[in-house]
């Protein structure tokens, strides 16, 4: 399993005492052959936030059904949150045509030929990491 770290931030909670602080992880972990699965994890240091995600991203797998070419099926689109996505198969060569964390989320699911756009006008990556899952959760395989 490869694994990426899309996002790594320190997120603090207001207590009586002032702030504590802890770490935030998003984790997308894919075997390039049709599994992937993305994670969040929460922890004191960045490791055990790290740690805590690529947990959570092993318990939320999805299988991914690919065509001969590595690409999708078919058209699919999806919206998690305020983040919407559609994924549109490709010919072999044309190459994975993707940016930020869905290109992450396409390339460690094995797709190589595709075409992604972001249609939201959010910049989350959990949002956009989320929806290309979703997406690619309702793939219909023939």
């Amino acid at each position: 399993m490869d694994s990426k770290v899309l996002d790594l931030a320190r997120v603090s909670r207001v207590a009586s005492g002032g702030r504590r602080f802890s770490f935030r992880a998003a984790i997308v972990l894919g075997d390039r052959k049709g599994r992937v699965g993305f994670g969040l994890g929460k922890g004191a240091d960045t490791s055990l936030a790290i740690e805590k995600a690529t947990r959570d991203a092993k318990k939320n797998m999805i299988t991914v059904p690919l065509n001969k070419d590595n690409s999708v099926p078919h058209e699919v689109s999806a919206k998690y949150s305020s983040g919407r996505v559609i994924i549109k198969p490709a010919k072999l060569g044309k190459g994975l045509v993707a940016g930020g964390a869905a290109r992450a989320v396409l390339s460690f699911a094995g797709v190589s030929n595709a075409s992604l756009k972001t249609l939201s006008h959010t910049k989350n990556k959990i949002n956009i990491a989320k929806a290309t899952i979703e997406a690619l959760r309702s793939i219909k395989s023939k």
